[in-house]
């Protein structure tokens, strides 16, 4: 893969998160309807602030977006410190997007609105069983959310105007042959080379410290040698899922809720249906076109008198090559299978039923339902523990909702004592020993960063006090405190002289390892006969074999104007490589998937550069600190 789509990988998908996931699709819009109210200003866009809590709810939204989409994700691989802030990215992405589409008057309609409604499958889960829409029942799916039609109605429209934006630079990105030639050529252009390496570990028994040496590293290096702050720690979790576990179901509510739902829960109702298709060419000019009309005008009038010849005219008329030698049967579909305007016509026509004309992007069709496949009604008894569950969820996500307001005023307006808390929501304050700011693997609560940050904050270790009340993931809070603290401090010499002795060897290796390999380089550029150099191999930019990005980069950078070339390269405490390249090939294997990806290169750099065009013209300006590289 190139280095500019690595480079510019999270543009790109920034452009596709916004074009393929909207921000509001009937899931995660919890806290959006309130994200304003409070926390600091995390970003600014035109003067607007993005606050923390509009951050929490849009990270918090993206999780379960994702989870919607992939429901076996480890949660704990989107709630890390880099999700958190490419979900911050995304949304200053989306407000400068909005801006743009505002500004360039990218207005959607209302049949295109519509459009998108209808193709929305929680909104069709909906439908009655004469094809309206349950309006109570989606003002109340909407209400759950926090929301109203008119307030998610906006939302996909403002979505369905950026997308007209985003589709813009995605679909526009090209290149010429000519460029794309020479920068593949370029790329995975090929050298054959001989390595000699120059490790620590030749260099190790040279390095030999004096008690000197020893004190003066352990002084410079103090901070090496400290051990890690450490701190005794409780803490209590308010749990929506556990308090699922406690919530008893009334027996009518159940069946209520079934009854309320029964489409839902019932299976897609399918059609099969027979089409006569006439092509139309959209180049063909309004003659020809008028033609193909008339064609199928034609056609049409004399189904309608004969509609037992339908399949022997399909297999005369139609230019469908897949249907047409079965009389145009397309077997059984459901919704979502076939284009909008054909489907829309499928699922209105009564069994047996022939349609008007009927354009599509393919022509003009002629479509006859042949058969309609009802949905099994599903039985109460084998969706009770579906349904007990639903409700179990349903009716702890309002409980958590009320109770984390005042869990949160609670830990913090009782800040000496955790107590007060677990006794209000039956929680058990739990404790952990030997806690650091280093956590590795799954560390359970302790995973998520900002719970750690809180614990070891000045002001929490200062005081013992309640920390704030952090977000671990849905439905999750947790406060800790600090029992008892231990900072970090300098280990004695003594106490550390082995460890001190092997760090200074380590590095005093490296270095002699990199003052060889400079030498011997020098000497081989001067004519010296060279040693140590392996066997020739050929490496690319696409094929390193071993060799490090460093190495590779010097390699397919050396001048190739004067062969054999001689380059070095440095390694970061592991020492140094002297690469003698003997020849350069020209690439191969090249075809259509490197075009491809070249053109998806272009595209990246072509909206990166877009997106910050934009966040330079509305004044975009992230203010929360970017997370450290991963520990």
């Amino acid at each position: 893969m190139f280095e500019s789509i690595r480079q510019h990988k999270k543009y790109l998908m920034g452009f596709l998160m916004i074009l393929i996931i909207p921000s509001f699709v009937l899931f995660g819009v919890e806290g959006y309807s309130n994200a304003n109210e409070g926390g600091e200003t995390v970003a600014t866009v035109k003067g607007q602030d993005i606050k923390q809590a509009e951050w929490d709810a849009a990270h918090q939204a993206q999780i379960e977006r994702l989870q919607q989409a992939m429901p076996t994700i480890d949660i704990k691989l989107l709630d890390t410190p880099e999700a958190r802030y490419a979900a911050l990215e995304t949304l200053v992405q989306q407000r400068v997007m909005a801006l743009a589409a505002q500004e360039l008057r990218i207005v959607t309609s209302d049949q295109r609105l519509q459009r998108d409604l209808q193709s929305n499958e929680v909104i069709a889960s909906l439908r009655l069983p004469d094809g309206k829409l349950d309006i109570e029942a989606y003002r109340a799916l909407l209400a759950r959310q926090g929301m109203t039609p008119d307030m998610f109605e906006n939302q996909v429209r403002q979505d369905l105007s950026v997308q007209q934006i985003t589709q813009g630079v995605l679909t526009s990105g090209f290149t010429t042959p000519a460029a794309a030639a020479a920068g593949l050529k370029a790329f995975f252009e090929r050298r054959q080379v001989r390595v000699a390496p120059f490790t620590a570990a030749q260099f190790a028994a040279q390095a030999v410290p004096t008690d000197a040496d020893l004190q003066s590293h352990y002084q410079n290096n103090a901070a090496a040698f400290q051990t890690l702050e450490q701190a005794d720690v409780e803490y209590v979790v308010l749990d929506a899922q556990a308090m699922a576990q406690d919530i008893r179901l009334n027996e009518a509510d159940v069946r209520a809720y079934f009854e309320q739902n029964t489409t839902q829960w019932a299976g897609a109702e399918e059609r099969r249906a027979s089409h006569i298709l006439f092509t139309l060419d959209p180049k063909a000019d309004s003659a020809a076109q008028a033609a193909v009309k008339q064609k199928a005008e034609a056609v049409l009038a004399e189904v309608r008198q004969q509609p037992e010849r339908f399949a022997a005219l399909a297999k005369q008329h139609s230019q469908d090559p897949g249907s047409a030698a079965e009389g145009g049967d397309l077997n059984f579909f459901g919704r979502n299978a076939m284009v909008k305007a054909f489907e829309d016509v499928a699922f209105s026509l009564n069994k047996g039923q022939i349609s008007d004309l009927v354009q599509t992007d393919f022509g003009w069709h002629i479509i006859r339902v042949t058969d309609i496949k009802e949905p099994p009604k599903p039985s109460f008894e084998a969706l009770r523990a579906q349904i007990e569950d639903d409700l179990k969820k349903q009716q702890a996500q309002r409980l958590f909702a009320e109770a984390a307001e005042t869990f949160t005023n609670m830990v913090y307006e009782q800040a000496d004592s955790l107590q007060p808390v677990a006794e209000r929501f039956k929680l058990t304050v739990q404790t952990q020993a030997g806690l650091t700011r280093r956590v590795q693997g799954d560390a359970g609560v302790w995973s998520n960063d900002r719970l750690l940050s809180a614990v070891f904050s000045p002001d929490s270790i200062a005081k013992k006090t309640n920390t704030e009340a952090v977000e671990l993931g849905s439905g999750r809070l947790a406060a800790a405190r600090i029992v008892r603290y231990a900072p970090a401090a300098t280990q004695p010499f003594e106490q550390v002289k082995d460890a001190v002795r092997a760090r200074w060897v380590s590095q005093r290796a490296v270095e002699l390892a990199q003052a060889q390999g400079e030498q011997s380089l020098s000497a081989w550029k001067g004519g010296a006969a060279p040693t140590g150099l392996g066997e020739s191999r050929t490496i690319s930019r696409v094929a390193a074999l071993g060799l490090s990005l460093e190495a590779i980069n010097a390699v397919m950078s050396a001048s190739a104007q004067a062969l054999p070339a001689w380059v070095g390269v440095k390694l970061p405490n592991q020492g140094y490589l002297a690469i003698q390249v003997e020849q350069v090939l020209p690439a191969e294997g090249l075809g259509q998937a490197q075009d491809q990806q070249y053109a998806q290169a272009w595209t990246a750099a072509e909206s990166k550069a877009y997106v910050e065009s934009l966040k330079s013209r509305f004044k975009a300006q992230i203010l929360a600190p970017a997370p450290a590289a991963p520990r």
